[in-house]
């Protein structure tokens, strides 16, 4: 399958080449395939029925130029087929079982949509390096990844930040923090602090700030290292723009060191995740950085091959959690076109 580009992350991007490229991302062949796998769209003949999507209407002209209605329709369609999490934390969705001819045009499909290959940085030099906090071995392996971008000569203006939250860590977590021979506290920002001692060679941070809110929902920290030739690198836990529901999100740690960098206009900034979550990730640092603040985001999935990373390996992503994520970035998709062609 040919590879379909993610919606453009140049800084000052006009919405109407965002909102093109989000078309172009959910009208794609390989995502198009997928949902006729999954009983969007039926044989010749076939009655209609909720699932139905017509070919003709995920190409050409894709929806008569609706595209809210496309991103709607798909949302609704990934809830009820790759929906393996319900409500549920990432490791607690379940796995399904698919047959062979599915399995495959899954990862053929993840793999064409950019959620399984890592890609390089495009450029040589950013204003900001962002880490996406996760599970324990992500905090590991996407600090470590980060360190190894400054080491090998990508330049950094501004700093590196290492964005997570207070939530708890999992008995797996430990026990693969543990495993790795690092020593960490009870939540994901402990393991990001202890991420940046292994990867950086930092003893401790040079400042730190925060509120005790009363709750994990309601509080932030902010821990600045200064490693010796590099840039410095700041560790921060916001609080949740929805406290009484839910721990802070992606956005709600984007939003708030954004606030606290005092992201400009014209500021690249290179974002770091997993390959299965660059589309989703990079949609959502587009609506919440590129689009309020006029800054670029470019978007990269942590090298595996990296001989530094192999202590701190994770299993390949399966078909379901593709499909997940898939469903994690047509969500995504759908916010940002809300936030840029007012729908």
């Amino acid at each position: 399958m040919r590879d379909v580009p993610l919606p453009d992350g140049a800084a000052g991007a006009p919405p109407a080449r965002i909102v093109d490229g989000v078309r172009a991302w959910v009208t794609s062949p390989p995502l198009r395939d997928l949902v006729a796998r999954f009983g969007g769209d039926g044989p010749p003949g076939d009655p209609p029925s909720g699932d139905r999507l017509s070919r003709d209407r995920l190409s050409g002209d894709p929806f008569s130029g609706d595209l809210a209605a496309a991103l709607a329709w798909l949302d609704d369609f990934s809830a009820r087929h790759w929906d393996f999490r319900g409500g549920r934390e990432r490791p607690e969705a379940a796995e399904p079982a698919f047959d062979p001819r599915t399995a495959g045009l899954v990862l053929a499909a993840a793999s064409a949509l950019g959620l399984a290959r890592p890609v390089p940085p495009a450029r040589r030099a950013y204003a900001h390096l962002v880490v996406l906090g996760g599970l324990a071995h992500a905090c590991l392996r996407r600090v470590a990844y980060a360190a190894h971008l400054v080491r090998s000569g990508t330049a950094v203006a501004g700093e590196v930040a290492v964005l997570g939250s207070f939530r708890p860590l999992s008995v797996a977590e430990r026990r693969t923090l543990a495993d790795a021979g690092v020593v960490a506290g009870d939540t994901e920002v402990d393991a990001l602090d202890a991420a940046v001692r292994l990867a950086f060679g930092v003893a401790g941070p040079a400042e730190e700030d925060g509120v005790d809110g009363g709750h994990p929902h309601r509080s932030w920290s902010s821990r600045t290292w200064r490693p010796a030739g590099s840039p410095p690198v700041r560790v921060l836990a916001a609080p949740s723009s929805d406290p009484g529901r839910r721990r802070a999100h992606t956005a709600d740690t984007q939003r708030f060191w954004a606030e606290h960098v005092r992201l400009a206009p014209g500021d690249p900034v290179l974002m770091v995740t997993a390959p299965v979550y660059v589309p989703f990730q990079h949609c959502d640092a587009l609506r919440t950085l590129a689009v309020p603040y006029g800054c670029g985001i470019e978007t990269v999935g942590v090298d595996p091959a990296l001989p530094g990373l192999a202590r701190l390996s994770e299993p390949a992503p399966t078909p379901g959690r593709y499909l997940q994520e898939i469903r994690s970035a047509i969500r995504s998709m759908r916010a940002l076109h809300a936030a840029v062609a007012g729908g």
